[in-house]
């Protein structure tokens, strides 16, 4: 079959309601307040990796700390309460995600926001991978915890050629629309975005001959979005819901 038909077809069947039940995009969907939704799709694409049922799980942990009032929390979070001290998630412990919800915290106590943020980066770079750098960097440079070697796998320096698979799925959430993707930010383009690549990804690209790197970075992810948009130069990330499918399918 002619891969573009395939990988449509793959896309209308899985880019559908019932794919949120399953997946981390449900913590953002919860919400209409724009900054409920920033936050929440920020912090679930972050831990969004390893086993899906477990992450989720520690997910719906992390939510329930919070109150499921996710910008509340951010706002009015106090370090002096060690509400978050317990909770870890692989490579990531309890100090790393306080030291990143107060720099939401002060982020949004000074008048902007997750999107006022990488906005500001994709003003000054009008390139997905500037724009990530910006907001990296931002991070990077405002830890004063100790924290561990999870703070920064949790937000990964794009200068170490890194395919920033979480980023850039919390960028197909935010900008996208449709029937999963929230399509709260309108200052890019979903003809910009990069697929967001991981291991099963680059997997599956190999397989339908649309990779041929074989390092999964940054380079790899130019690659593949290159090659999809030979299919769809205007929505070249929805066949993300593509690659997916074919792994259910196969």
């Amino acid at each position: 079959m002619n891969t573009k038909i395939y990988l449509d077809e793959l896309v209308s069947k899985y880019e559908t309601k019932d794919f949120i039940k399953d997946d981390p995009i449900q913590f953002p969907h919860r919400y209409n307040d724009l900054y409920d939704v920033e936050i929440a799709a920020f912090l679930a694409s972050v831990f969004a990796y390893g086993k899906r049922e477990i992450f989720i799980s520690k997910l719906n942990i992390l939510f329930d700390k919070m109150d499921n009032k996710p910008f509340e929390f951010v706002k009015n979070f106090d370090i002096s309460n060690h509400i978050l001290d317990d909770f870890s998630y692989r490579f990531s412990v309890g100090i790393d995600l306080v030291q990143i919800i107060l720099i939401l915290k002060n982020l949004y106590l000074s008048g902007e926001s997750l999107g006022s943020l990488f906005e500001y980066g994709w003003n000054i770079n009008k390139s997905i991978k500037g724009m990530l750098q910006v907001v990296v960097d931002y991070f990077y440079s405002r830890v004063d915890l100790p924290v561990t070697k999870g703070f920064y796998h949790l937000l990964p320096d794009p200068s170490k050629n890194s395919a920033c698979k979480r980023l850039n799925m919390f960028l197909r959430w935010m900008v996208r629309g449709g029937a999963v993707d929230l399509g709260r930010w309108t200052f890019i383009d979903k003809s910009e975005l990069l697929i967001p690549m991981d291991v099963h990804v680059a997997r599956v690209s190999r397989k339908l001959e649309l990779l041929n790197r074989s390092q999964n970075d940054y380079k790899a992810v130019l690659e593949l979005t290159k090659n999809l948009k030979q299919f769809d130069s205007y929505d070249p990330v929805k066949y993300d819901f593509a690659m997916f499918g074919f792994g259910v399918n196969s």
